[in-house]
């Protein structure tokens, strides 16, 4: 019963709608914000109420046309939107929601034709890529959906580059937030700094609107690669770093649809 327990409460959810629309769908740019309030809401989750978020959401993707200040969603095209949660709170409210056939808001509907779930655990992350000593990878293969940026610290200007320590930084971040397995602080981003590289990327600037302004953020392909040196065990944790993005997402803003990654 102990394990049982330990798997729930340290549990990770990522769940995965597709959506359509059923005619040309108008809305604001800025929607996202709203959308994620109302998901709140269906939730039963407080927002903003944390440091460091324990949900994180990836807004509506998909192909869609962008005239100044809005966005037209079209009725051929499959969209994507993800939720995913960090903690016992958070994930197991994930997995109890029932939006229902259709998902409605600012006047827009639309229909929900598929739900996926990935389900798994911080402890079985950590045996399957960390405990059981695998072979290491040493290339990562990453692909930014949404806009993705971090924050600088002494200025309020973003930096929307795919520096790795900084990738690193901010899923080391959430991981010895949420997790029962400590991985190390600045000593280990120091030697992940050292010993990943960017080996290509193919990535474009995105602004991401938000109620009151916008965002600089990168969107696209990156692909990291470990020096043949590094040691075996730190390799291995990286690639968990890197498994464990595609649930917290990179950088800032991710409860409010920034920094959606997946590993490709």
């Amino acid at each position: 019963m102990g394990k049982a327990r330990n798997i729930i409460r340290y549990m990770l959810i990522q769940s995965t709608f597709t959506l359509t629309v059923s005619t040309s769908t108008v809305l604001p740019r800025s929607y996202s914000l709203e959308l994620v309030k109302q998901l709140h809401q269906q939730l039963g989750l407080e927002m903003g109420s944390e440091t460091i978020p324990s949900l994180s959401y990836s807004g509506i993707t998909g192909f869609y046309s962008i005239s100044k200040d809005f966005i037209t969603f079209h009725p051929e095209e499959f969209y994507k939107l993800s939720l995913c949660g960090l903690n016992e709170t958070s994930a197991k409210a994930i997995s109890h929601l029932n939006i229902g056939d259709s998902l409605e808001f600012l006047g827009a509907k639309f229909e929900i034709i598929n739900r996926g779930d990935e389900i798994t655990s911080y402890e079985e992350l950590y045996t399957n890529l960390v405990g059981n000593e695998p072979e290491p990878v040493r290339r990562f293969e990453l692909q930014f959906i949404t806009p993705t940026a971090f924050s600088q610290g002494t200025t309020n200007l973003p930096l929307p580059l795919p520096l790795p320590t900084l990738m690193f930084r901010s899923w080391l971040e959430r991981w010895n937030n949420f997790a029962p397995v400590y991985l190390g602080g600045d000593e280990l981003i120091a030697y992940l700094s050292n010993a990943v590289v960017i080996k290509n990327h193919k990535i474009q600037t995105r602004t991401y609107q938000l109620h009151k302004g916008f965002v600089n953020g990168f969107i696209g392909d990156v692909t990291l690669q470990i020096f043949q040196r590094a040691d075996p065990l730190l390799a291995n944790v990286a690639n968990l770093l890197v498994e464990y993005a595609r649930f917290s997402g990179t950088g800032m803003k991710t409860r409010l649809g920034m920094g959606k990654t997946k590993s490709i």
